[in-house]
């Protein structure tokens, strides 16, 4: 007679069964000793929680017995529907019974994990935390991720003869030594050669910025010039990367005089600045020095991310002082309302903020590459396993990606500033609030913004949630115009119209974010038009181009570690 297959997870199982008996019982089931009379709810408010999990701690373990069990008996049952996950979506995840039933039950484990997490007794914003971690455990523990429990990895080390392990660990020691995970081939870019290449010199520079004008294309410009104000972050040429991706080229060929702040990569001497000193010596000189070179009474300004909240801010100070120097504003993937801040804000505890005040807040710096991990962090699937998992165990180097070597290029920032920044905005949020904030010896209120402003934010922004992004339509004061683009925080900003791709929504503003998208219109291609269509009504009139934008050769200041810019003379 045939024994029966044997089902190793029947010990679990019962177990798992006996506990939720037990969690009845103590959530105020049947009294066991027979009465028929209910027991007292002893732990009601905790156990439900349990008692959920358990529940889908026990499905999982049913549905990896059922495949294991029927994997084993060759009856076919271990066979399921090609996973959506694109880590196993590769034939060699299905092709192999003992992968395929890897991958179903770390996606199964991880589902559990999910609803166990779901079922929590915690409030809102901690079990949000916990979430984020539980999620870069789980992405971490993924077998796509371990040579020994990745199929495609070990068919290409069979393929090669070890060569790709080689290669693999030849990559590793290089991204080791730089500290960081590669997502692109580094060495296919150089700034100022191929990207960063729209002619313009360096016209102005002080201990904290360096002034680019880019060098007209047209025989007549507006009279107005546009000046863009960059995140402080990473370096200038996010909106200037290759020819056929340069916002700056595209508005520089419209006819637009173009001026671009670059910030200095901040090292010990910089230390001591802070948010004021942002204000002052970059916005606020930027836009002095613009107006002075164009001749023109007041500036279209742009702002990128934080470039955008600081340069609200520094509009908002003027406004306080009563000077009118802007004619418009445009914001991109910018907050100015922390209330959502998505993942990133989940970091941010009185605890933590205190800590970095206490270590950084009177002098020193935050490591650039300190925010570049935190923001790989939020999409770990996207920006940092994959490149583990192609670099490491198949030995296939990065593509060559220009947006990748921008974010590789980081900044330090000086610790008080980015202490204040910290505090008064992702920890307090007192930017929104009239008064709320003092800078530059006067208090601040976004309102007193009344010029035109052009609001852009990305759907699928991981950093700037697109809703939050939305509420700066209802801090400002002047008349605002709200564009939502497709895709994410800075793919989404960069979209040519010559590559005809995405899509973005337009529409009359309403009371809150949501209801905006339900009547928004859905026009396909790029937001550059629009944009460029609204801009040029406060461009003011067509004059003669300079001869030259630029009365000087460029001289970098340069605070190591880092490159800082390489701006070409026209």
């Amino acid at each position: 007679m045939t024994a029966p297959t044997p089902d190793p997870s029947k010990w679990l199982t019962d177990l798992l069964a006996g506990q939720q008996e037990l969690f009845r019982i103590l959530g105020g089931g049947t009294d066991p000793a027979g009465s028929g009379e209910a027991a007292p709810p002893l732990a009601l408010p905790f156990m439900s929680p349990w008692m959920e999990g358990t529940k889908a701690l026990l499905a999982w373990q049913q549905q990896a017995s059922n495949w294991w069990t029927g994997a084993l008996a060759g009856s076919g049952a271990g066979a399921q529907v090609p996973v959506a996950d694109r880590r196993f979506a590769g034939e060699a995840w299905r092709n192999d019974p003992r992968f395929d039933g890897l991958t179903q039950t770390y996606l199964g484990l991880s589902d559990m994990v999910r609803k166990n997490l779901d079922a929590a007794p915690l409030e809102g914003r901690s079990k949000a935390q916990w979430g984020f971690v539980l999620r870069q455990v789980v992405d971490a523990l993924s077998p796509a991720n371990c040579l020994a429990t990745n199929p495609e990895a070990l068919q290409t080390a069979l393929d090669s003869g070890g060569a790709s392990l080689v290669e693999g660990m030849r990559l590793f020691v290089q991204d080791f030594a730089r500290g960081r995970v590669s997502m692109t081939d580094d060495t296919a870019f150089e700034v100022g050669r191929n990207v960063a290449t729209t002619p313009g010199s360096v016209v102005f520079e002080n201990d904290l910025i360096q002034l680019i004008q880019y060098a007209p294309t047209t025989a007549k410009v507006h009279e107005r010039p546009l000046l863009i104000v960059p995140p402080c972050i990473n370096k200038y040429y996010i909106l200037d990367l290759q020819p056929d991706n340069s916002l700056v080229a595209h508005a520089v060929a419209q006819g637009h005089a173009v001026f671009l702040v670059s910030w200095r990569n901040a090292g010990p001497e910089q230390g001591n600045l802070g948010w004021d000193d942002y204000l002052e010596q970059g916005v606020m000189q930027a836009i002095d020095v613009a107006l002075a070179i164009s001749g023109a009474d007041r500036a279209n300004t742009l702002g990128f991310c934080i470039g955008g909240t600081l340069l609200a801010s520094a509009l908002a100070v003027l406004a306080a002082r009563g000077e009118d120097k802007a004619a418009s504003l445009t914001l991109l993937t910018t907050m100015l309302d922390f209330s959502n801040t998505g993942e990133l804000g989940l970091m941010v505890s009185e605890q933590a903020v205190a800590a970095r005040e206490a270590s950084i807040g009177r002098d020193g710096l935050l490591k650039g590459s300190e925010l570049a991990q935190v923001f790989a962090a939020l999409r770990a699937n996207d920006l940092i396993w994959p490149y583990v998992v192609n670099g490491y165990l198949k030995g296939k180097a990065p593509p060559a990606f220009d947006l990748l070597f921008w974010n590789g290029d980081d900044t330090n920032l000086p610790g008080p500033m980015y202490c204040w920044y910290l505090r008064n905005t992702y920890l307090e949020n007192k930017l929104r609030e009239p008064g709320g904030t003092v800078q530059c010896g006067v208090p601040v209120d976004l309102g007193q913004i009344t010029v035109p402003a052009f609001v852009y934010a990305s759907r699928e922004d991981h950093i700037v949630p697109w809703q939050t992004a939305y509420a700066s339509t209802q801090l400002l004061g002047g008349d605002v115009r709200f564009v939502l683009g497709a895709s994410g925080h800075i793919a989404g900003v960069i979209n040519p119209p010559a590559k005809g791709k995405r899509n973005y929504w337009v529409g009359k503003l309403a009371a809150d974010a949501d209801r905006w998208l339900e009547r928004a219109e859905d026009v396909p291609g790029s937001w550059w038009p629009a944009w460029m269509d609204w801009l040029g009504e406060h461009a003011g009139r067509l004059v003669a181009a300079p001869k030259s934008a630029g009365s000087r050769q460029h001289k970098p200041i340069e605070s190591a570690p880092g490159r800082y810019v390489k701006a070409k003379a026209p």
